[in-house]
């Protein structure tokens, strides 16, 4: 689509100073490319935390893009290029359950948290609908509960094609 399939990748996705161009510069995109690279790239800032900036930076132009910003996009899809290893890592859960922790209605409080990578992304803690019998029934309810938001987190991540690896 950008023609840029065999560049040279970069070390930064980040511009810290404005590119400087000489007046007569053509843009490296057209507008409407330069505006579907953009609104791509918006999807991919859910995975790739590290280029939110940039694409930020990016979209306030999106609507006139001077030859300097599709320099930086330029520069932003060759960072992307040389970091394709680079993404959302392993999805984990952990879960906990305190039995009969109500002393009025020996109701359970269950617990729950699912980290992306090192990112929490999800947490909960609430005390159980029923009262359970015993303490590993209510552990297996707050593992159900669990369960059912990871399967949930996970099929969400799938809807945006970010296929995790099973670990």
């Amino acid at each position: 689509m950008a023609g840029l399939q065999k560049c040279n990748s970069v070390a930064k996705p980040s511009f810290s100073k404005p590119i400087v161009t000489a007046t007569d510069d053509h843009p490296c995109f057209d507008a409407t490319l330069y505006r579907r690279i953009i609104g791509s790239l918006q999807y991919l800032t859910l995975t790739r935390p590290d280029i939110a900036y940039a694409v930020n930076v990016l979209l306030q132009h999106m609507h006139d893009p001077a030859p300097q910003h599709t320099l930086m996009l330029k520069k932003l899809l060759r960072y992307i290029k040389g970091s394709t290893d680079f993404g959302i890592p392993q999805l984990r859960t952990f879960s906990d359950a305190d039995w009969a922790s109500d002393s009025v209605t020996r109701k359970s409080t269950s617990g729950y948290f699912t980290f992306l990578g090192n990112t929490l992304v999800s947490w909960t803690v609430k005390k159980q609908s029923t009262v359970s019998r015993s303490s590993t029934e209510s552990e297996y309810r707050a593992l159900a509960a669990a369960t059912t938001d990871t399967l949930w987190i996970r099929r969400l991540l799938l809807d945006f094609r970010i296929n995790l690896s099973n670990r």
